[in-house]
């Protein structure tokens, strides 16, 4: 069976480190060739002493700044060799045999087009998470803009493939990155993934082009790994507000045509904060409405940088 390499970026994540790698340790150590723990400039302990925690192939990379999430990726990446690549969020948790059925699907003879693998993730209680989604259009993006896909999602349907209950395999056009696993040969073909989406829609826009390249991407709904997800505080909520706005922007600049784009970002940036505001005062949510006024004024602030890596190759 071929090995595998596990890149892990961590920031901030406690205890939900220690627990992935001890995951690792205790059901994959014969599938990873090497883990590699990426630290974007954490300012708690969690990489420290890790090295001698684990009796594990690991390797950390410490940044001294937050450099990002793509860019975290594929720094990990490039040190290993394995012709698998496991990118694992360190909020999640192996099961027996969660990596050996993953390489045994992608080593048949029939999968040699599967690009890109997803397992089923389970919440603690063993619930399934509804992961996979299809590809972005325009119209998904303005219909959650108004709130469409929430009031009527049959004819809206969203971007999150939610109204599939995640008990079958098949192929999808994109699985989440909390497991993504990839074939190196093409993730070196892609030149990895794009590093102006600092975080969110990195693995989008990797999915979509591996799928322009010929690749497919497939869900194993007979292999299963933890994922925690979570909340978080105030600040960061109004940041994963902002880096998710910037990234569906650019997304848009690099997938779609530059009208629907235009339109796009125009109406994230002017008419999308007013209907979240309005519904959170609808809500009584006076809160929501803070992290609104806020996330939407960091992406404001960003505007300018924004346009240059719209103005400077926005289709690379």
């Amino acid at each position: 069976m071929s090995q595998i390499d596990i890149v892990i970026v961590n920031w901030n994540s406690g205890e939900l480190l220690a627990n992935c790698l001890e995951s690792i340790r205790r059901h994959g150590v014969a599938e990873v060739a090497r883990v590699i723990v990426v630290d974007n400039a954490s300012s708690d302990a969690s990489v420290a002493g890790v090295v001698d925690l684990f009796d594990l192939p690991i390797e950390i990379i410490k940044n001294n700044e937050n450099q990002g999430f793509a860019r975290a990726c594929n720094k990990g990446a490039s040190l290993g060799k394995a012709p698998y690549i496991l990118f694992l969020n360190p909020d999640t948790v192996l099961f027996k045999e969660t990596l050996s059925n993953a390489i045994i699907f992608m080593e048949q003879e029939s999968n040699q087009q599967v690009g890109i693998c997803g397992v089923q993730l389970v919440n603690e209680i063993g619930e399934v998470s509804r992961t996979c989604a299809r590809f972005p259009t325009p119209g998904i993006f303005y219909s959650k803009m108004f709130g469409l896909n929430r009031l009527f999602p049959t004819l809206f349907p969203s971007h999150h493939m939610k109204e599939w209950d995640h008990m079958n395999s098949q192929s999808v056009d994109q699985i989440m990155g909390a497991f993504f696993l990839v074939r190196r040969s093409l993730f070196e073909a892609m030149n990895g993934f794009d590093e102006r989406f600092f975080v969110y829609f990195e693995e989008v826009d990797f999915s979509h082009r591996a799928r322009q390249a010929g690749w497919r991407s497939y869900y194993l709904a007979d292999t299963q790994a933890y994922h925690k997800g979570g909340g978080t505080s105030e600040q960061v909520k109004a940041t994963r507000m902002f880096y998710s706005l910037r990234s569906r922007i650019l997304y848009g600049y690099k997938h779609f045509s530059w009208c629907s784009a235009t339109a796009l970002m125009m109406g994230t940036l002017i008419l999308e904060p007013v209907a979240r505001c309005a519904l959170a005062i609808f809500n009584k949510s006076y809160l929501q409405v803070k992290e609104t006024f806020h996330g939407y004024s960091m992406l404001w602030r960003a505007l300018p940088r924004l346009l240059f890596f719209i103005l400077n190759g926005s289709r690379q």
